[in-house]
């Protein structure tokens, strides 16, 4: 068991199920609603706390009402809020997901009136008492400042940094990370249409992945790429999370002392159980 602390937001997810996506100007109407916790790092937490591993996780909490679905969902997983900063004014950042029964995917419209993480906040924490540190990939200029902390004063504790989107000066962060990983998204925003070509173009020390959707995923590591096919359900219900939990299953296998390739294999099976399934409860019993 590894302890972990992770550096990202949390949001209220407002999911409407529907049958299939409506088209432009359509009404139509929603199978069921769901008010859940949702965000890139506490996902990525609640998957890696069912894996065994003792997670805090510091962002940024707004004392108000729907708060309480935040605080109930990271409870429940047994991970630790305490290292929080909290704001008296603003609202927690809301998604509104509109989640597809027929294809299993989603579209999100994000709203927020939430200030990021400070580095003052991040500054004041001891960090010794953990074992990996996972940021996402945001507030790029406050985030700059917190990876420099960490290595120097830090140097061996291990980091990992998700880059999910294009977000300007990001790239400037890659060379303070240990672990790197990328989507298909951002990948395809600097002009790649495949995985291993967009690592290959990248000089860096540490570990790369990128992963594909259907296609699964790539690593490279020590100048060699590797591969693993995804591990699809046998119906996908909900690729909202699949990122995160991939994430997830990269970071856990890693800090257990897996190799890149099993690491990469354990990464794409679990980000397939997830999506065969709704929410992320019972992904402890997915391996």
């Amino acid at each position: 068991m590894a302890r972990i602390l992770g550096i990202g937001i949390a949001t209220i997810d407002i999911i409407n199920h529907v049958s299939s996506y409506p088209a432009e100007d359509d009404e139509v109407r929603a199978l069921s609603q769901q008010q859940v916790r949702g965000g890139n790092v506490t996902n990525t937490l609640v998957v890696l706390s069912q894996q065994g591993h003792d997670c805090d996780w510091c962002g940024v909490l707004i004392d108000e009402a729907d708060t309480a679905i935040v605080e109930q969902d990271l409870q429940h997983y047994q991970i630790n809020y305490q290292h929080c900063q909290w704001i008296d004014q603003g609202k927690m950042p809301t998604s509104y997901i509109t989640l597809s029964e027929a294809s299993g995917s989603r579209s999100i419209v994000h709203y927020r009136d939430c200030p990021e993480l400070s580095f003052s906040h991040f500054s004041e924490l001891e960090l010794s008492v953990y074992d990996w540190l996972h940021f996402e990939g945001r507030n790029i200029d406050e985030l700059s400042r917190m990876l420099q902390w960490v290595k120097l004063n830090c140097p061996t504790l291990r980091c990992s940094l998700e880059v999910e989107k294009p977000r300007q000066g990001i790239e400037a962060l890659f060379e303070l990370a240990d672990v790197l990983m990328f989507s298909r998204p951002y990948a395809q925003s600097r002009g790649y249409q495949t995985a291993a070509d967009f690592l290959n173009s990248l000089n860096h020390d540490g570990l790369m992945t990128c992963s594909w959707g259907e296609q699964g995923a790539w690593l490279k590591h020590q100048g060699m790429v590797l591969h693993s096919a995804a591990f699809p359900p046998e119906q996908v219900v909900d690729t909202l999370g699949a990122g995160d939990t991939f994430n997830a299953g990269l970071i856990s296998a890693l800090v257990n002392g897996l190799s890149a390739g099993l690491a990469l294999e354990q990464a794409c099976r679990l980000a397939g159980c997830k999506c065969g399934q709704t929410g992320f409860a019972n992904l402890d019993k997915a391996l």
